[in-house]
């Protein structure tokens, strides 16, 4: 219990800053993936439905103003809780969705980023979203049996037809971005990537370079030595090991917009202390030398 005249710390994703996707669009750098609302095997609704509606009004109060989600997470269902919970929406809400899989079942995921398909994405996203116009839309995976330029292209027209307003990719290399961004000016991209996972740090820099928005998926995944690491600094600083490794890669890149996701108040309220979260440089160089040392 708070005393009369003892102050309150007042979370806000704002304390990590903000980042402009594509010079049109700026958000707090620290966002939410609506991915784990939905039920086991990423399939069906969420076991407790008002829990999950809870936690997307709770993002907004605590200053969260980007969203990610996809319609394949379901499917469907994270979209739709998204509309109910929040539409109609905050003027500076940022809604991103993806498109390009199928899904067959739970756990289940099927390449489709065929330009009929994803036609079909994304007026069923405008649909479930209740939006005329995507903030940021997506491809989910290059396919490997459809040209990644009739997927792009496809999107680059919907962009034209005023159904999409900004462009973005996810699990891409850098020859990827570069074949999309001589199509239509690409403002994000979403790779996996931790402090402990550092395979795609070739994007992250040249996201950086490019002014392009980095945004890791499974930020908070580490191994057995680099969770040790984190839980030692965790410790020291009275903190949780999630909130060290988000606060890592706060400071990796002025690019960086992490999504961590939860279905958790509590969880979601740690992550965005994250955010005000200032790593030491020395810190920051021990957490940069696990994922260095296991390469």
């Amino acid at each position: 219990m708070t005393k009369k005249n003892e102050p309150t710390t007042i979370l806000s994703a704002a304390d990590g800053g903000t980042l402009s996707l594509g010079g049109e669009l700026t958000v707090n750098r620290l966002g939410f993936g609506a991915m784990r609302l939905t039920g086991d095997g990423i399939w069906g609704p969420p076991k407790d439905h008002a829990a999950a509606i809870a936690v997307l009004r709770r993002a907004i109060d605590l200053g969260v103003n980007f969203i990610d989600t996809a319609d394949s997470y379901g499917p469907n269902v994270s979209e739709e809780l998204i509309a109910e919970a929040l539409a109609p929406y905050p003027s500076n809400l940022v809604i991103a969705t993806k498109g390009g899989w199928n899904r067959p079942g739970p756990d289940l995921w099927t390449h489709d980023a065929t330009p009929a398909h994803l036609r079909e994405a994304v007026e069923g996203s405008l649909k479930r979203l209740r939006l005329d116009r995507i903030d940021v839309y997506q491809l989910h995976i290059p396919d490997p049996v459809v040209p990644l330029d009739a997927s792009i292209e496809t999107l680059a027209n919907m962009q034209a037809e005023g159904k999409i307003r900004l462009i973005g990719l996810s699990n891409v290399t850098v020859e990827h971005i570069e074949r999309a961004r001589k199509i239509v000016p690409i403002v994000s991209v979403q790779n996996r990537y931790s402090f402990a996972d550092r395979e795609w740090d070739n994007v992250v820099d040249y996201c950086e370079r490019n002014g392009i928005g980095f945004i890791p998926w499974f930020p908070l995944g580490a191994g057995s030595v680099a969770g040790r690491l984190l839980e030692k600094i965790a410790k020291t600083r009275g903190v949780k090991p999630t909130q060290i490794a988000l606060s890592w890669l706060l400071k990796r890149s002025p690019t960086m917009l992490p999504i961590p996701g939860t279905s958790s108040i509590a969880h979601l309220e740690e992550n965005v202390q994250a955010a005000s979260l200032q790593l030491s440089e020395n810190e920051y160089l021990q957490l940069t030398g696990v994922a260095e040392s296991a390469a």
